[in-house]
């Protein structure tokens, strides 16, 4: 398996696998595994690999198994959810300060096919992610909506974010979580030595 910063050319093969996952086309059978919410375009993608260097990806034999986005609020910022939560920032407070839009980021959707699941994917590909964001920021910041308790349980109990707060927004209500990117996730193998 290979863990790498997208490209350009890597856009067509995660669209295809956002699709697969996203919650206007995911197969009824698979929403019970979790979901990403979101739609995003090939301009999107584009943006994100190249301004933010936020797209992190999986491959498995040339195929795309799993993503992760992360980037700038201000990248975010043209979605109304994200613009709600940026004004909320100052209301927040993690690691001994309030929480604003150059100490963190928005992390997610994360996306893995469920070929790939229960392999230790998950941890490998948000440390791999973290660490390169941590170059940048110190908070990761995410939402998870309280309709889809897998991601909420693998965000909690497989890498230890901690819930800052819930909110409702657009009739749904959600969980906002943080981490500290300085600190490593403890991957499997590494709990048994």
């Amino acid at each position: 398996m290979q863990l790498k910063i997208a490209e350009i050319s890597d856009i067509d093969d995660i669209l295809k696998l956002h699709y697969k996952y996203q919650i206007d086309s995911i197969n009824e059978s698979d929403k019970k595994d979790g979901f990403v919410t979101t739609p995003f375009t090939k301009e999107e993608l584009s943006d994100l690999i190249i301004i933010e260097q936020g797209l992190f990806i999986a491959k498995t034999d040339k195929k795309v198994v799993a993503y992760v986005m992360s980037a700038s609020w201000q990248f975010w910022s043209k979605w109304k959810m994200f613009k709600y939560m940026i004004e909320d920032l100052s209301n927040l407070k993690y690691l001994g300060e309030k929480l604003n839009t150059n100490n963190s980021y928005q992390y997610g959707p994360i996306c893995i096919d469920k070929s790939s699941r229960g392999s230790g994917l998950l941890e490998k590909i948000f440390d791999f992610a973290r660490e390169n964001m941590s170059k940048k920021y110190h908070i990761l910041v995410t939402f998870i909506n309280k309709t889809n308790p897998r991601s909420y349980n693998a965000h909690i109990n497989k890498l230890g974010l901690k819930v800052i707060q819930e909110f409702e927004y657009n009739n749904n209500n959600y969980y906002e979580l943080v981490y500290d990117t300085s600190k490593k996730v403890r991957l499997i193998n590494d709990k048994k030595s």
